[in-house]
């Protein structure tokens, strides 16, 4: 179940000064205005492709088949912890897969059972780290990303959460759950590039520092879209 949700308006400063939150009043000057930029046109592929590797940028030039890809559901979450504004990042466990040991958002593959792929995320999301979907209000989505190595198509769900999660990692998936403030996005150093072993190719990718992990690929290429986002909050 979806809780309402409530618009008001709030100025850019405002928006932009995610390091203090000291009351539910802060979070709001942050949460509502941002919902109201989701209702309009998204960044995509411009901003998503900042945070690209060169094999991503090379694959914008084949022409793939989306009628079979997997519809598939992340959840950006926003919670106050500490008087800071907070998301919750997954490293995956290493397995026989496209994304093993990867730095993801929690999400995962629509099942035949979810109505839609914002019920896909929040279920994953709960089975993965425990986020309740009760506690969680839906402000809308970035723009849906295609993943060529898992044939994914992913939406990005943006939500919030007045309280921290108690957060439990589903130990067969997640390696570690990282708690990260949002302010890292606006930190250019902490925007790297690397040379990456992935599956035998070596691959040099822009990436997030985020605690010492690297966040590359889609998740980098979501994170950037939510920060332009955030940006443009007028």
């Amino acid at each position: 179940m979806i809780a309402p949700l409530i618009i008001i308006f709030c100025n850019f400063k405002a928006v932009r000064n995610i390091g203090l939150i000291k009351n539910k009043e802060d979070f709001n000057h942050f949460i509502f205005p941002l919902k109201n930029r989701l209702k309009l046109p998204l960044p995509g592929k411009q901003a998503q492709m900042k945070m690209a590797s060169k094999v991503r940028l090379d694959d914008l030039k084949s022409d793939y088949d989306l009628s079979n890809a997997i519809p598939s559901g992340i959840l950006i979450l926003l919670y106050p912890a500490d008087d800071q504004i907070r998301t919750v990042l997954i490293l995956r466990q290493t397995y026989d897969g496209v994304h093993s040991g990867q730095v993801s958002f929690p999400g995962g593959r629509q099942e035949k059972t979810d109505n839609s792929i914002l019920e896909t995320a929040l279920r994953e999301s709960f089975e993965e780290v425990n986020i309740d979907p009760l506690n969680v209000t839906v402000i809308g989505t970035l723009s849906e990303m295609y993943i060529p190595p898992s044939n994914f198509q992913v939406l990005p769900v943006v939500g919030y959460s007045e309280i921290r999660p108690d957060f439990k990692p589903d130990k067969s998936e997640v390696e570690k759950i990282i708690e990260t403030n949002l302010d890292f996005l606006f930190d250019k150093n902490l925007r790297k590039e690397t040379l990456l072993n992935i599956r035998g190719y070596r691959i040099n990718a822009p990436y997030f520092d985020v605690q010492g992990h690297i966040v590359w690929g889609a998740t980098a290429m979501i994170l950037n879209e939510l920060k332009e986002v955030i940006e443009s909050v007028g």
